[in-house]
Parts: structure tokens; sequence; C-alpha cells
């Protein structure tokens, strides 16, 4: 069981949150967590790079010239790989980057990061994250009271529209519901902020009892 201090908007002590030893994990998951994170970032790539074969150039199938006689090299169609213009043998063709991993091994990955920013005391709670106006100086205020000055990821339990617009300024910040935060956030950033309420959402993953992805 580990304990993480929890503070209100002002950044005051407001008690302590308890978080349950099975939500926690420390003897395994480092490779779990390696794995989940390529293949987080192998599904964004495009994969859209695409060459043609030589089925796939305009052109006739006539020979260039004929067989025998000319003193040239033997040519069968202008399609070929070796002509200028041609196909390509061995050129890209639109893919798929990433691939399906199994669930557990996605909830033990959640699990693993999680712990490490618990064991490097980088999760920080809060009441609630709430931002009175739509104004990213509100949030700035926020963020400094909670004594942070760099990168962090900010977890909530709803999506509210002022608190979205107030963020999307913020170098540096990215705010992202409890339900679909991932393992790769988890590890980008040195910061973690959750409010009391996404926490509570966030431990019913870590003990898999949501059908959240990781």
């Amino acid at each position: 069981m580990s304990k993480l201090k929890v503070v209100d908007v002002a950044g005051k002590p407001a008690g302590e949150y308890e978080v349950p030893a099975e939500c926690l994990e420390h003897a395994r998951g480092s490779q779990a967590v390696r794995d989940v994170v390529i293949n987080s970032r192998a599904v964004v790539r495009a994969g859209t790079a695409s060459t043609l074969r030589k089925g796939e150039v305009a052109g006739s199938n006539k020979k260039p010239w004929k067989q025998k006689g000319t003193g040239r090299a033997r040519a069968g169609l202008r399609q070929s790989p070796v002509w200028r213009g041609g196909g390509v043998a061995f050129g890209p063709h639109p893919r798929a980057y990433g691939g399906r991993l199994n669930k557990k091994v996605s909830r033990l990955a959640f699990r693993r990061a999680f712990t490490d920013k618990v064991d490097a005391d980088a999760v920080k709670i809060v009441e609630s994250i709430m931002i009175p106006d739509a104004k990213t100086r509100s949030f700035v205020a926020f963020k400094q009271a909670l004594g942070i000055d760099g990168a962090a990821l900010f977890i909530s339990d709803k999506m509210d529209r002022n608190l979205l617009l107030a963020v999307r300024n913020v170098p540096g910040v990215e705010l992202v519901s409890a339900r679909e935060v991932s393992v790769y956030q988890l590890v980008r950033f040195p910061v973690i902020v959750l409010s009391r309420a996404a926490m509570e959402l966030v431990k019913g993953r870590l003990i898999g009892k949501s059908g959240a992805v990781a």
C-alpha cells in the first residue's frame, strides 16, 4: 500500500489517498511497458508510402525492340524495374505498423507504469481539476499553485469544456480522461496530476475492473 498526498486547488494539503497493494506492480512488467509503448507509437505511423510494381505502371506489353539483330541487350517491356520510369522492385506499399497485444499484457504494463510514477513521487492528487473560466492564465495559475513548472499530464474524471479550452495553449501540458489515459502518456510525462474522482477510475483500471484499453 502507498499513500499519496492530496491537495486542494490552492495547492494546500487536504489529506492522503491510499493506493491498495493490488493496484501496484513492482516485481514484473517492465518488458510489458516497453512492448506497449513501442506498439502505441507504431500504431500512429501513417504507413501510406506506396510505389508501383511493374504490373501497375502504365504502358503496353510491346517489346521496345526486336529480340535479335540489333546488337542491344534483350528487353521485354518498358515497365521493367531496370528502366527509368519503370516499376519498383522492392518498394514500400501501404501497411499497418502496429500489432495486437494481449489484454493481460496491456493491463500489466499500465499497472507497472503507474507504479513507477508512484515510486518516483511523480503523482499528485487534487480534490478537483476545475477552472472557473476558459482562460489559459487561470490554468497556468492553477498549475503553479501545485508547484509544477514543466510538463505534466492532467487526468480528469470528465472533460470539461472550460478546462479543455484553458489547457490547449499551455506548452508541455496534456489533458486526458481517466478512462482513456494510456501507458505511453504515463511514461512520457514527468508529472501526473489526477483529480480524486479520476484516481478512483484509474484505480478500477489498475485492479482490472474496467474495460478501458491501456
